[in-house]
């Protein structure tokens, strides 16, 4: 395999994407967590990968973007509907597996103009981000439901049907 840390990278992305999709298809995005709808922590959730897993002193804000529409800590009066959402993450998803395609291993370890990290250390850290998002949203699902939302893994089938979205 010509670029093995990039394949492990690109697959564990695509996996972070799907439980992603069960998210976005298990919770209420009207519950309020510490103040804020859920729909807002899934937007702020999208706008960092969007923005930090490639370069964030290199990004251009969605076209439907308002100020603070990205924060947890500030009001904004601007409402995302939740097809907007899916919309934004489907997006923001074809974008960073683009991003993917055009790297090797060997450009992990390159810093992108005007960052502090490299490569890598921006992809680890907006998994980790991400992650951190989906088990706050899931616990939110959790709690209203008292259903655990499916969440996959590597080899796991990544589609689910509705059946299919707790265990």
């Amino acid at each position: 395999m010509k670029n093995p840390l990039l394949a492990a990278i690109r697959e564990n992305t695509e996996v972070m994407f799907a439980n992603a999709e069960i998210m976005l298809r298990t919770c209420d995005p009207e519950y309020l967590l510490c103040g804020m709808p859920v729909w807002r922590h899934l937007y702020h959730t999208f706008h960092s990968c969007d923005r930090w897993y490639i370069n964030p002193c290199v990004y251009e804000e969605p076209a439907f973007h308002a100020e603070n529409l990205n924060s947890l800590d500030l009001p904004c009066e601007k409402v995302l509907s939740m097809e907007e959402l899916a919309a934004y993450l489907a997006a923001v998803r074809e974008k960073i597996l683009a991003y993917l395609d055009g790297l090797t291993d060997e450009r992990l370890t390159e810093i992108p103009e005007g960052c502090s990290q490299n490569r890598l250390g921006l992809i680890l850290s907006q998994i980790r981000h991400f992650y951190a998002h989906i088990g706050y949203v899931n616990a939110t699902t959790i709690i209203e439901r008292n259903e655990w939302p499916r969440v996959v893994g590597v080899g796991d089938r990544l589609a689910l049907s509705d059946e299919e979205l707790y265990e």
